[in-house]
């Protein structure tokens, strides 16, 4: 390349035992460090097994399920419900009740011979009867002394007693799920109603096992609410019997809850219809979810996966997702430019292996053939040329091997600096001077040439820029004639601030404005001695450049004849906002 900057470094002869130890190794020294400071080698991880449902299938089906799950319990929770129509029976018990009572007050009360007003058993068993067939009621009569009268359900003749007893409706298909409906049913009823009170069954049945109808003795009208040993619900009302307010006896009316347990259960299938077709299509909407999700994951992962065994080489491409426009496709995007990174990387790294490989090959091919020759030879004079052959052949290895290693630590390097705010015009006008001052009398001189009234304020790191304007400017005056000028220009174009180096020398070949970027491209004036630069320094400079998101190339400047009239190289960065 067209030469570069150098920081003065100590000579390796006159450097000590331990540069040597640094750059080379102590042969004498263990390379190994001890175990106990040696990071512990990643753990490979187990190579995926296929699953019918992944772990975030799973979960996307568990929270769907879950979030549906929840108002549907809610909905099987009919406790008002129920209520309402426990309510409503009551009320029509008592209508019917009432009913009841006025016909066996009118039909059932008669006169003794002695003008005494009395119930007659007969006429109100018939009316009893006759009324409780057509309304499929249980209805029980007792008089004033708490006797159990007459029941619907037992009927009795010649001193026998039969009970009738209402068969249960046959099962249906919805019968599976009765035994989960009927303990929904005794739930809420616990929950509705602390202390339910069981329905007698003794064959003996008196006023006195019913507080309801012990209130009908004494003229009032009472509604409860049992529970029988099956758990099935119990509606009774109580009315008294009386005429012109005279009391007879006490007139009970009951029903069985059936009719309010197949309402609830009714609606309950209905409920949990629903919810087997919700949840299916639930169920159906989270693989479609998770296929569109887990999916995608997974053929990225596994790219990704055949990516890192093949330690980035090509051949093995993330899946290309852009189009679906969502975040998976953003991260398809990010892995795939991560991916070329990385391959662009280790082609990179594989070429500056092989270069640095040939250029020290040449100076140690050099230095060995030195070395072999002058053990053979005895006269002082070409021993001595010998000795400065090896002499530069081992500053020429010193010289490369630094800045090999320093061209190997910039990008970790740049990657920890931290950009601050710059004033470009101020650090380049700094630059001029310096050069300005410390040139004497056959030196070209350094001068600046500000166009427009900026801000030139950028985001970088001073010390690695200042080290690119540097090696710009070196080289520009060591290519310029004695009491040539180089001039340092600054300018803005929109959002980008725009530096160049302008020199008098005989220009870049045109074939070669882009190689003198390479790595140890060297091209330097002629009569400077061989070796003296190890043509890393524009590559290094266009590396920072890079870094901070800016462009850096090289032209000629000419006359209208055509004319070369020296290199320029510009220097392109965004500007700070």
């Amino acid at each position: 390349m067209l030469g570069e900057v150098e920081t003065p470094r100590a000579n390796a002869w006159n450097a000590g035992p331990n540069y040597w130890d640094e750059v080379m190794g102590d042969r004498d020294t263990p390379t190994d460090a001890p175990r106990s400071e040696q990071p512990e080698p990643p753990t490979p991880r187990q190579p995926r097994r296929p699953r019918l449902l992944s772990p975030l299938t799973r979960r996307i089906m568990a929270v769907n399920m879950v979030a549906l799950a929840i108002p549907v319990v809610g909905l099987l929770y009919l406790g008002p419900y129920r209520d309402a129509l426990i309510q409503s029976d009551m009320e029509a018990l008592r209508a019917q009740g009432e009913i009841f009572a006025g016909a066996l007050g009118e039909g059932a009360v008669g006169l003794t011979r002695a003008g005494e007003a009395v119930l007659s058993l007969a006429p109100a068993q018939q009316i009893l009867f006759r009324l409780a067939q057509s309304s499929n009621l249980r209805a029980r009569l007792f008089g004033r002394d708490g006797a159990a009268l007459a029941d619907s359900q037992r009927l009795s003749a010649l001193g026998a007693t039969v009970d009738i007893e209402e068969l249960a409706p046959p099962a249906s298909m919805n019968e599976v799920i009765s035994p989960m409906l009927d303990f929904l049913s005794r739930l809420e009823l616990i929950l509705s109603r602390q202390n339910i009170e069981k329905h007698p069954t003794a064959p003996g049945e008196s006023a006195a096992d019913f507080p309801e109808a012990v209130s009908a003795l004494q003229g009032e009208i009472t509604g409860v609410v049992r529970e029988t040993e099956d758990g099935v619900l119990v509606l009774s009302v109580a009315l008294p019997v009386q005429r012109y307010y005279q009391v007879f006896g006490a007139l009970m009316l009951s029903k069985d809850g059936d009719e309010i347990a197949a309402a609830l259960r009714e609606v309950r299938i209905t409920i949990l219809q629903v919810f087997g077709a919700a949840l299916l299509a639930t169920i159906a909407l989270s693989l479609y979810l998770a296929g569109v999700i887990a999916r995608p994951l997974n053929r990225l992962a596994a790219a990704a996966e055949q990516v890192r065994h093949n330690l980035g080489r090509e051949g093995v491409e993330i899946p290309d997702m852009s189009a679906r426009g969502d975040e998976i496709g953003d991260l398809s995007g990010v892995l795939r430019d991560m991916t070329q990174a990385l391959q662009h990387r280790l082609r990179a790294i594989e070429r500056f292996a092989a270069d640095v490989s040939h250029e020290i090959k040449n100076p140690l091919t050099s230095l060995r053939s030195a070395v072999e020759t002058a053990s053979r030879i005895d006269d002082p004079v070409k021993k001595e040329k010998l000795m400065q052959i090896i002499l530069d052949d081992v500053t020429r290895l010193d010289r490369l091997i630094t800045d090999v290693s320093d061209a190997s630590r910039l990008d970790a390097e740049l990657s920890r600096d931290i950009a601050a705010p710059l004033e470009m015009e101020a650090v380049m006008s700094t630059l001029a001077n310096l050069y300005a001052a410390g040139s004497d009398g056959g030196n070209s001189a350094v001068k600046m040439q500000t166009y427009g009234s900026g801000p030139f304020s950028i985001l970088g790191v001073e010390d690695r820029l200042v080290q690119v304007f540097r090696n710009l400017i070196s080289n520009a005056v060591s290519f310029s004639p004695r009491r040539g000028s180089v001039t340092l220009t600054l300018r803005r174009e929109g959002a980008w601030i725009e530096m160049a180096v302008e020199d008098e020398g005989p220009g870049v070949p045109a074939n070669k404005l882009k190689d003198i970027f390479s790595r140890f491209y060297t091209e330097r004036p002629e009569g400077e001695k061989f070796g003296a630069h190890s043509g890393l320094g524009l590559a290094i400079s266009k590396q920072i450049v890079e870094a901070h998101g800016g462009e850096i190339f090289a032209e000629n400047r000419t006359a209208p004849s055509g004319d070369v009239l020296g290199a320029r190289f510009v220097v392109r960065l965004p500007a700070a906002e």
